[in-house]
């Protein structure tokens, strides 16, 4: 496709819901769109939140919002009202609601095609619950909102070679894993990733490592069986598939540069087998993508913040580098 053909071409139409009101969210969104126009010129995007709120915190960060959405060229917004009014690190229940609201709409427009992708702010289980609504976390309500049976959460961090880290299971009490994990969810556990990483992320031949699940990886079945009678045989059925899966390794031995340099994403048993190597290798610039999904979503890699909430001590790169993943993911589902 010639340069010309691709400037003709619609905007990408992004939606950005700020997540808890008291939380940071409100603020970094506004920091992240101030350079909107220079870093995502082929991309316009729909922040959904209370307009005031969004105005009073761009003002306590110093963000010229008025003239940001005066261009109405790059960012506009969905105004959703408050169910109360939010102050800075304060939790309040009847905004619990109001949450939802937001990412309600943005999985709604994203289904119908309105949006190519969204990208969500931090939110507080707690003040969601606290109204009402059981709430288990995003990645577990995007999949029952879409009706997708399985969704794959990944972590990853930037740079020219990112460390990515994906979850067989995600927000389980440790003594249930083992239970959780079986031939068939590894193997399209693996099967998500793959089709992912092709489709989404540009990867031609995706190649993922996969941990055990025992310390040393069951050392032979001393140490555990879940490697020899499920893991393994997952692999088996996965590399029969054309998916360039390997393992099983041991987890405490695998984030090395000399595995992680033949890798594009470890799969990794449970949340903290993974995520605490990730998040100590990326923290503030890492992303949380859900895979597996009809539509496009990557959010930030910390949660609201409270104690920063209003004070522009918050650092905006992990909402920026959410924005950029999206934006590329979304380039990449109409390329396909």
């Amino acid at each position: 496709m010639t340069h010309a053909a691709q400037s003709a071409r619609p905007p990408l139409q992004i939606a950005i819901t700020t997540g808890e009101p008291a939380g940071v969210g409100p603020e970094l969104t506004v920091q992240a769109l101030a350079g909107a126009a220079v870093h995502w010129p082929q991309a316009q995007f729909t922040v959904l939140g209370d307009s005031a709120l969004l105005a009073e915190r761009a003002q306590a960060v110093g963000v010229d919002w008025a003239a940001l959405l005066a261009d109405g060229k790059r960012v506009g917004v969905q105004h959703h009202a408050l169910g109360a009014p939010s102050l800075a690190g304060k939790l309040d229940a009847a905004n619990g609601r109001y949450v939802l609201d937001l990412l309600d709409s943005a999985i709604d427009g994203a289904a119908a095609g309105t949006f190519d992708a969204i990208v969500t702010a931090p939110l507080q289980k707690s003040t969601i619950n606290d109204a009402g609504v059981p709430f288990t976390g995003h990645t577990e309500y995007l999949a029952e909102r879409t009706h997708t049976p399985r969704v794959v959460m990944m972590l990853a961090g930037t740079g020219k070679r990112p460390l990515r880290v994906a979850l067989a299971t995600t927000h389980l009490p440790l003594k249930d894993v083992s239970a959780a994990l079986s031939i068939e969810s590894i193997l399209e556990t693996l099967r998500i990733i793959d089709h992912d990483l092709r489709h989404h992320f540009g990867l031609p031949a995706p190649r993922i490592l996969v941990t055990g699940l025992n310390p040393h990886a069951g050392e032979n079945g001393y140490l555990g069986r879940e490697e020899i009678e499920v893991i393994t045989p997952a692999l088996k059925l996965a590399n029969a598939q054309g998916i360039d899966a390997r393992g099983p390794y041991p987890a405490d031995t695998l984030f090395q540069p000399r595995y992680l340099e033949q890798a594009d994403c470890v799969l990794a048993m449970f949340h903290d087998q993974g995520l605490p190597v990730l998040k100590y290798a990326t923290f503030g610039e890492g992303i949380n993508v859900t895979l597996g999904l009809p539509i496009i979503r990557t959010s930030v890699d910390h949660g609201t913040a409270l104690d920063l909430a209003g004070t522009g001590r918050a650092d905006s790169g992990s909402l920026i580098a959410a924005i950029e993943t999206a934006v590329s993911m979304a380039q990449h589902r109409r390329a396909d």
